[in-house]
């Protein structure tokens, strides 16, 4: 289970998350929306390691990590699927796949688990050779997923998956959310759509300017009368 208790980031002086608690419980998808600047990407960003807490607690079955570096924490099962893909654009589609999982010991099961991401992703597999700059903006977001299930986490953190992709492409995206979170993964979503993120998720927060205003079933809050007329567009 990953648990968080008061934390704050700031960014100089100016205090971006204000003492924000909550807990994402194994086997669950749960999702974090929010407007633009709410604090949703620097959340994620604090619970992998790439910014350090001002204070507050950030526990992940019962190992505090925010003392922790980055790449010891996807050793300890945490994997982040960050904002806008970043992926290795002059390395092959298989290299980044395999660059994925430059942090596990057991490297004779990583074939397999290369298979098992091809078989969620078939265009990957087809695309396998081609370097990752030339592929289409949703085979990135495929591959930036691809290449974190790589690391074999308990618990991926996705930052704006849908961003940017067509509707046909947002659909299938969560789908695979869905068919990745069944097959054992817990997930922690942040995404401004939050009508898709609220239909697949277990629990959600609204996170506003730093604070979490509401907290709930994904299907409680899509019923709210708040997150409906702040985010749903009705």
């Amino acid at each position: 289970m990953l648990k968080i208790t008061d934390l704050k980031v700031s960014y100089g002086m100016i205090e971006a998350i204000k003492g924000i608690s909550f807990e994402v419980r194994d086997g669950e998808i749960v999702t974090l929306i929010g407007a633009n600047g709410a604090g949703k990407t620097t959340t994620m960003h604090a619970i992998s390691g790439l910014l350090k807490p001002t204070s507050g607690s950030i526990m992940l079955d019962g190992t505090e990590l925010t003392q922790i570096a980055p790449h010891k924490i996807v050793s300890l099962g945490l994997a982040q699927v960050p904002e806008g893909r970043r992926v290795f654009a002059e390395q092959t589609v298989q290299e980044n796949l395999i660059l994925g999982a430059y942090s596990r010991k057991d490297k004779e099961n990583i074939g397999a688990d290369l298979e098992y991401v091809f078989s969620l992703f078939p265009r990957l597999q087809e695309r396998s050779t081609q370097t990752a700059g030339t592929l289409s903006g949703g085979e990135q977001q495929m591959l930036a997923m691809g290449r974190a299930l790589m690391a074999k986490p308990s618990i991926l953190l996705l930052d704006e998956p849908s961003m940017g992709l067509s509707p046909l492409l947002v659909s299938e995206i969560f789908h695979i959310i869905e068919e990745i979170n069944q097959k054992g993964t817990t997930v922690l979503l942040v995404e401004q759509n939050a009508k898709r993120a609220l239909s697949i998720a277990n629990r959600a927060y609204v996170l506003e300017t730093g604070y979490i205003t509401l907290s709930g079933t994904g299907e409680e809050l899509a019923r709210d009368e708040r997150v409906k007329k702040s985010y749903l567009g009705g």
